[in-house]
């Protein structure tokens, strides 16, 4: 079924999906206006741009989140354009990210996919796109004004099928990469489209004559943080997404206007933990709503929380009134209640949980060196495990509980080490380009997971709002595979978030929500 016909089934069908998935979309929003948009997904609509020959479709899949797109047109050159485009109108700055794939071998070497910023939907208006052609060139397109004859920024990528386009001002910045691997960049300066553009998934056949079809999934629209935000003070809205390992398929299943941070996956693999505005959540993956956890007088938690091995208490860090303020490591039953102090002495940040039950990790400021402490779950005395210069953050046990992997800033950038349980034989695992955070190590023990910034962030910053990967290393280091392409940073997997099975992940990604501009 295409978009362009049976509106109000596809609608309706469209509807249902979004509410089963969400449970944040109503009924009475189905209207006359959005039939007559024949709105697709995340867009306002679709349609043909140019004089083609053959009419394109789009289509879009609620349960799997996916676009199908269909399209003809002779090319996207010179001064006019051929071309079937879904789009949705924005204004100011933005992030666009999916992966797109041709579906078949086609028939001309240049037909094109990808991403499009448009001053018009005039066949001959000013734009820039990436486009990925069927041969793999791969370049950042533009037309700086209106008949002017197409331009172009090759990436030295080929045939990728990660694309990204963000608008910055006039600077408008690619990324592309086969999907696993770290993304190429092109950009360009001083491309004035006006602050309206129409923005959107394109395919071009480059043969007037015949329809190409091509698949996307993975689609964000991301408003960006402004440029001037208060780190710590200013917050734009946040994503609850499921993202699985396999394929690297993400699954939005909540979105909200507040930062949400620290997805932490429930041992029974039924619901999610998360903070926001330092309190706790639950949000049901069965049912699909969110629940208050109630943490008594500790109203101020941060986003370094973990759930104890058989689900049955929430280990938190709070800001408490009695030590100054300061972050005091505490547990509090899994079903709400009292906190019970376990650290006595602030800041401290935890991080993991022994496999036993037995001991809490975490990060602590001692005369002015922070480093990995261990502590009893019952309270007492505190036991220091790194004595390395630098931050030592975000340890965690492996599930055998011999081994504790951490992120350490001691050889320059922030990598990732492994050290036995009582802190000896530190190792470390990670030696690259990127700043590593937060290793979270999987169910079976083989791989891990972390936060990958790029090195022009401190070493020992993990600030929000920037572009990060989340990145799958063996378990004993060596070659990453990219999982997902991220804009978040803070709170983005600051604690334990695999699926009990192994199977996903859950992570937190930002964005301003569409609707508040």
């Amino acid at each position: 079924m295409t978009s362009s016909s049976r509106c109000y089934g596809r609608k309706l069908f469209w509807m249902l999906s979004r509410m089963f998935a969400f449970g944040l979309i109503a009924i009475a929003n189905a209207t006359d206006t959005d039939c007559a948009d024949a709105s697709v997904g995340q867009f306002t609509s679709h349609s043909d741009v140019g004089n083609v020959q053959r009419s394109g479709s789009a289509e879009y899949d609620a349960t799997g989140d996916t676009y199908l797109l269909s399209g003809a047109g002779a090319n996207m050159w010179f001064a006019d354009d051929e071309f079937h485009f879904v789009w949705r109108k924005l204004r100011g700055d933005f992030v666009l990210h999916a992966r797109g794939r041709f579906i078949g071998e086609g028939t001309d070497p240049h037909r094109k996919i990808g991403w499009m910023v448009r001053a018009s939907l005039a066949p001959n208006s000013a734009y820039a796109d990436v486009a990925v052609h069927g041969d793999g060139l791969t370049s950042l397109q533009f037309r700086r004004s209106p008949g002017a004859n197409t331009e172009e920024v090759k990436s030295t990528a080929t045939s990728p099928d990660v694309l990204q386009l963000e608008r910055r001002g006039n600077v408008y910045t690619m990324k592309v990469a086969r999907d696993g691997e770290p993304l190429a960049e092109s950009k360009l300066e001083d491309l004035n489209l006006g602050d309206e553009v129409y923005v959107g998934l394109f395919i071009c056949s480059h043969r007037a004559d015949v329809i190409e079809r091509a698949t996307f999934d993975n689609v964000r629209i991301t408003i960006p943080a402004a440029a001037d935000f208060r780190p710590y003070r200013d917050y734009i809205g946040s994503r609850l997404e499921i993202v699985e390992i396999a394929t690297g398929h993400r699954q939005v299943v909540l979105e909200s206007a507040d930062p949400l941070q620290a997805p932490n996956w429930a041992p029974d693999g039924n619901s999610i933990i998360y903070n926001a505005n330092g309190r706790l959540y639950a949000f049901d993956l069965n049912k699909r709503n969110t629940t208050p956890i109630d943490t008594g007088t500790s109203t101020r938690n941060n986003n370094d929380h973990v759930l104890s091995p058989d689900g049955s208490w929430h280990g938190i860090s709070h800001h408490s009134a009695e030590h100054d303020n300061r972050s005091i490591v505490a547990v509090v039953p899994a079903a709400g209640g009292s906190p019970r102090n376990v650290t006595s002495q602030g800041p401290s940040y935890l991080h993991g949980w022994s496999p036993d039950g037995k001991n809490l990790l975490y990060t602590a400021e001692r005369d002015g060196e922070f480093d990995i402490y261990r502590i009893p779950i019952g309270g007492g005395a505190e036991e220091r495990l790194t004595r390395s210069p630098g931050l030592d953050d975000g340890a965690e046990y492996h599930p055998d509980g011999r081994t504790i992997y951490y992120n350490s800033s001691t050889t320059g950038r922030m990598q990732i080490w492994r050290m036995s349980a009582d802190g000896s034989q530190p190792t470390q695992l990670t030696d690259d380009d990127y700043n590593n955070w937060f290793p979270h190590v999987a169910p079976d023990g083989q791989q891990f997971v972390t936060l990958s910034f790029p090195n022009t962030i401190a070493a020992d910053d993990h600030p929000f709002y920037q572009h990060v990967l989340l990145r799958l290393f063996p378990r004993d280091g060596g070659k990453p595979r990219v999982l997902a392409y991220v804009y978040g940073g803070q709170g983005t997997i600051n604690v334990p978030s695999w699926s009990p099975d192994g199977k996903y992940l859950a992570l937190i990604s930002n964005s301003q929500l569409i609707t508040d501009r």
